[in-house]
């Protein structure tokens, strides 16, 4: 069975950054459109980022020009760079496969001052 391992969350103070990673298993990873979502609390799950099977990539616009996503193939693995967080950051982030309904359980990112 398809399964996502995100890791890579934690606590950071304002401005600073936190790289998360995805794991997948039991697919073929590379023909997937792979998606990062967020879900702070009292709030709806939001895309943050989306990265294709050919690399193009995709930002809610909360992010764009701190968040980078990228992917490689040949782990099975997806990434988030993060830098330059704020506050609002704060969420569970989760990993996502499009057009299914694959998720991994979440990584919690804090950003307190």
């Amino acid at each position: 069975q398809v399964q996502l391992v995100e890791s890579g969350g934690g606590l950071v103070q304002p401005g600073g950054s936190l790289k998360l990673s995805c794991a997948a298993s039991g697919i073929i990873f590379s023909i997937y459109t792979m998606e990062w979502y967020r879900q702070a609390p009292g709030k709806e799950r939001e895309l943050v980022a989306r990265i294709s099977s050919g690399g193009r990539t995709e930002y809610a616009n909360s992010v764009k020009g701190r968040f980078t996503i990228s992917r490689d193939n040949a782990a099975s693995t997806m990434y988030l760079q993060m830098n330059s967080l704020k506050s609002e950051d704060t969420a569970v982030y989760y990993c996502h496969v499009r057009s299914t309904n694959n998720w991994g359980q979440g990584t919690q990112v804090t950003v307190y001052s």
